[in-house]
C-alpha cells in the first residue's frame, strides 16, 4: 500500500513545475492503472502494511477516488487557461486524494477518523479559492461547522473504546458489541451528516452550488461515500443496539427522500437539482445500510460506485453549459438541443443513468436496496414507490427543459464541445455502465 502513498507523495513537488498539469493527469490515471491490477476479490484484508490495508470495500472506493481525482484535472480547463493559481490548485487535488487514499486503506479507527477528517481542509480550499459567487464563505463555514460539530461525539467515543477495549483496529474489534445508547449516537452520526441525511442535509447544496466544477465532482463521487463507509465499518460494534433503534433513520431518510425529490421538481438552478438528486440517493443508502441485512449493506457499496460516477457527470456536463452561456438557471438554459446538439446525447445518458435505468451500476444497487428495505418492512414499499417515481420525474424534467423549448434570445450561435470535454464524459458513462457487467464482484463484496 506503501508504494501508491508515495506515488502520491511525489506528484506533489511535480504540481508546482511549469508543465506539470499533464504530467500530474497523465500520472494519476498511470498509478490507476497500477492500482488496479492488485485487484482485491475477497473479503480478507490484503497488501498488508503497517497501518495500511484493504478490503474489496477499500479498493473499490480508492479506485473511484483516483478516477475523479483524474477527471476532476480534465473537467478543469478553465483553470488550465486562465492560469488561476493552477499548481496551487493541482496541489490540493493531490493532496485530497492522498487524504481519500488514506481514509479507505486505514485499518484502525483512529487512522480512519484522523484522514476522515483531514479530506474536509482540500474541499474547504477549493470551494474558497477556486468557487464562482461571493456566497462561497457562507458554503463552506456551513460545510465545516456540519461536518466538524458532529465528529466530536466521534472522537470522544473511539477515545472511549480504546479504554474499554485497549485498541481500535478495524478487523480486531469484530467480535465486540457495545451497548450504550451514547456510544450509538456518537458512532453514527459524523457519518449520517457526511452521507447526508435528511434534516442534516442542508450544508450540501450549498457547498456544491458555490464549489467549482471540481470541488462538486469530488463532493458528489466520493466524500459522500466515505459517510457509507464509515457506517458500513462502525455498524459491527453496534449491531444488536441497531436492531433496536435503526428504525428512527429508516423512516426519516425515507420521508426525507420523498420530500428532497419533490423540493428536486421545482429546481431552477441545474447545479442545485443535481444537488439535491444527491441527497435522494444517499436517502436510499443509508435506509439499506440500517435495515442491517445482507442485501442492504451490498447494494449500499454498489450504489455509492454508481452515484459516486454519476453525479460528477451531471456536475460536469453542468458545467460545460455554465462555461458557454454563463448561467446555470433552468430558465436560461432552454433548447440546449439547438445551441448544443452533440451534447444532447450525453445530457440523455446520464440523466437516464440517474433515474437508476438499465444497464447501470445505480440500478443494480436500488433493486437490492428495494429489496432490503421491503424486507425489514413492506409499509416501506409506499415511500419507496414515490421515491422511484420522482426519482424519475425529476431526472426527466431535468432533461427535457434543458434541452428543448424556446432558446434564450442571446445566444444565436451553436456551439461544439471540445474533445476533451467528450472524453471526460465517457469516461463517467463507460465505467458506469461497463461494471454491471461484472455485478457480481460489486454485489457480493461481503
Amino acid at each position: 500500500m506503501l508504494k501508491y502513498l508515495f506515488m502520491l507523495i511525489f506528484l506533489i513537488p511535480v504540481s508546482f513545475f511549469g508543465g506539470g498539469w499533464w504530467v500530474v493527469q497523465g500520472l494519476l490515471y498511470l498509478s490507476m492503472l497500477l492500482y488496479m491490477s492488485s485487484f482485491v476479490l475477497g473479503s480478507g484484508i490484503y497488501n498488508l502494511g503497517y497501518f495500511f490495508g484493504i478490503d474489496i470495500l477499500g479498493f473499490g472506493l480508492i479506485l473511484l477516488s483516483f478516477w475523479i481525482c483524474g477527471l476532476m484535472i480534465m473537467a478543469s480547463g478553465s483553470v488550465y487557461n486562465y492560469n488561476f493559481f493552477k499548481e496551487l490548485f493541482l496541489f490540493m487535488i493531490v493532496f485530497l486524494l492522498i487524504m481519500l487514499y488514506c481514509t479507505f486503506s486505514s485499518l484502525t479507527l483512529f487512522s480512519f477518523y484522523l484522514f476522515f477528517e483531514g479530506s474536509l481542509i482540500p474541499t474547504l480550499l477549493l470551494i474558497l479559492g477556486w468557487g464562482y459567487q461571493p456566497e462561497r464563505l457562507q458554503a463552506g463555514v456551513y460545510l465545516l461547522f456540519y461536518t466538524l460539530l458532529a465528529s466530536l461525539p466521534l472522537l470522544i467515543s473511539l477515545f472511549c473504546i480504546y479504554e474499554l477495549f485497549g485498541g481500535l483496529g478495524i478487523y480486531l474489534l469484530k467480535g465486540y458489541d457495545l451497548l450504550s445508547v451514547y456510544y450509538y449516537f456518537s458512532l453514527i452520526l459524523a457519518f449520517l451528516i457526511k452521507m447526508p441525511m435528511f434534516l442534516v442535509h442542508l450544508w450540501l447544496p450549498k457547498a456544491h452550488v458555490e464549489a467549482p466544477v471540481s470541488g462538486s465532482m469530488i463532493l458528489a463521487g466520493v466524500l459522500l461515500s466515505m459517510g457509507g463507509y464509515g457506517l458500513l465499518r462502525v455498524y459491527m460494534l453496534i449491531s444488536k443496539l441497531g436492531m433496536k433503534l435503526n428504525y428512527i433513520w429508516i423512516s426519516v431518510s425515507l420521508v426525507g427522500g420523498v420530500l428532497v425529490s419533490l423540493i428536486c421538481l421545482r429546481q431552477t438552478d441545474l447545479k442545485s437539482l443535481i444537488a439535491y438528486s444527491s441527497v435522494v440517493h444517499m436517502g436510499m443508502v443509508v435506509g439499506g445500510i440500517m435495515t442491517l441485512s445482507v442485501w442492504g449493506f451490498s447494494s449500499t457499496y454498489t450504489l455509492m460506485l454508481g452515484h459516486g460516477l454519476c453525479s460528477s457527470g451531471l456536475f460536469c456536463l453542468a458545467n460545460i453549459v455554465y462555461e458557454r452561456t454563463g448561467s446555470r438557471s433552468l430558465l436560461m438554459n432552454k433548447g440546449l438541443m439547438n445551441f448544443m446538439p452533440s451534447m444532447t446525447l450525453w445530457w440523455f445518458l446520464l440523466s437516464s443513468s440517474n433515474m437508476a435505468a438499465p444497464p447501470s451500476l445505480n440500478l443494480m444497487g436500488e433493486i437490492g436496496l428495494l429489496n432490503s428495505l421491503i424486507g425489514w418492512s413492506w409499509l416501506s414499499m409506499i415511500s419507496l414507490m414515490m421515491l422511484s417515481f420522482f426519482s424519475a420525474a425529476y431526472s426527466l424534467y431535468l432533461y427535457s427543459y434543458s434541452q428543448h423549448g424556446m432558446m434564450f434570445s442571446g445566444l444565436y450561435s451553436c456551439s461544439s464541445g471540445y474533445i476533451r470535454e467528450y472524453l471526460l464524459l465517457m469516461l463517467h458513462w463507460l465505467p458506469l455502465n461497463l461494471l454491471v457487467l461484472r455485478g457480481d464482484v460489486w454485489i457480493l463484496w461481503m
